[in-house]
């Protein structure tokens, strides 16, 4: 017994016929290996027919393995990724199984290196619609630049902007801006910056004080720059006080009530929200509303915008917040874009309709249905 216990030790550990496989796992950044493997039991362990193999790993492919993985004779994927690896260094693997009677390991899969690969090839179709998209917003980008006429739908919100800029000057009161607590980074910001310079554009022409308090440092200094800029265009470089252009504080509330006292003290007759709005939101807006004053408010947040429309007379919904800009301006090269991404969102659509449609008649009932019709 004791003989026959060592050779079946030396046969199953001799070289087995059983093959495993090791390839680098394509469309990654370089730090994954594929293994498949033959179904199991091999031939040596057919008699007993383990439940559970260990899958092993090796630099040097000969001392030194760890286990990274169980292999269930029951996986039919027969596929394993082994992740977490050095891009460019060589892995060995192999099958282990080992008991108090019987000892197996599978030959050595590899050397097998991964490498990182510049292009996902299952990202194709992401590529193709950048293409698709970026060209579209070219040619109408094209079309402005050559004078073309581009429509765009009336937003009663921006319309009422030069009515609410002209009902300060006759009322000789200042306009109130403020862009929330976002930062630049956010696009709500970005877009907001973007309204600014119309709307500092306007009120120079006028003469009409424009009061921005500033939650954020960075944003009051590009929030200076924009309206200088504003009021240059208009003509009036003069006219522009930066000292109207300022830091208020960090704090969300601290700022819901630093505004709210200018609110009260200044009496602005217009007050514009433009930007990212948290909870300071309805504080800020019912404040305005109880001195009478006129208010447009726009922002991304679904849930501050709710707030908006119960306090303010018009609100931005949507992406009208980011067509503003092109709006106000007029600007042909904005517009042209604004044009190529709604052409852009329709093809979007009638794709996911398609695909919807198709879906249908590759369903069986939907076939039977029309055949017995």
């Amino acid at each position: 017994m004791r003989w026959t216990l060592l050779f079946s030790i030396l046969v199953f550990s001799n070289i087995s016929a059983y093959q495993l496989h090791v390839a680098d796992q394509p469309n990654d950044d370089g730090t994954r290996l594929k293994i498949k493997w033959e179904p199991l039991p091999p031939s040596e362990l057919a008699a007993i027919d383990p439940e559970m193999y260990n899958l092993e790993r090796s630099f040097e492919g000969t001392d030194s393995f760890v286990v990274v993985s169980q292999i269930s004779r029951k996986d039919t994927t027969f596929t394993f990724i082994d992740g977490g690896l050095t891009a460019g260094r060589q892995y060995y693997y192999r099958l282990d199984y080992i008991d108090s009677l019987i000892a197996w390991q599978s030959p050595l899969a590899g050397p097998a290196t991964p490498e990182e690969n510049w292009y996902n090839i299952a990202r194709t179709n992401v590529l193709i619609g950048i293409i698709v998209v970026g060209l579209i917003v070219a040619v109408f980008i094209y079309r402005g630049r050559r004078g073309k006429s581009l429509y765009l739908r009336p937003i009663a919100g921006l319309t009422a902007v030069d009515e609410a800029i002209g009902r300060a000057t006759e009322m000789g009161k200042p306009i109130l801006y403020s862009s929330g607590r976002g930062g630049m980074q956010r696009p709500a910001t970005m877009a907001s910056m973007n309204i600014l310079g119309s709307v500092s554009e306007k009120v120079a022409s006028y003469g009409t004080p424009l009061i921005f308090p500033n939650n954020d440092p960075v944003v009051t200094a590009v929030a200076q720059e924009v309206v200088k800029e504003g009021y240059t265009k208009a003509g009036h470089p003069d006219s522009y006080k930066p000292e109207n252009i300022y830091f208020v504080t960090d704090s969300q509330f601290g700022y819901a009530a630093a505004v709210d006292g200018i609110m009260m003290r200044e009496r602005p007759a217009t007050n514009l929200f433009f930007g990212t709005f948290e909870a300071e939101s309805l504080i800020l807006a019912e404040t305005g509303n109880s001195i009478g004053a006129i208010q447009i408010a726009g922002t991304d947040s679904s849930i501050q915008m709710a707030f908006f429309m119960v306090a303010c007379d018009y609100v931005l919904i949507g992406e009208e917040l980011f067509a503003a800009s092109g709006y106000l301006s007029q600007d042909l090269q904005v517009i042209g874009s604004l044009k190529g991404s709604d052409l852009s969102k329709i093809i979007i659509i009638a794709i996911l309709l398609l695909g919807v449609i198709l879906a249908l008649f590759a369903q069986g009932w939907f076939v039977e249905l029309f055949v017995t019709v």
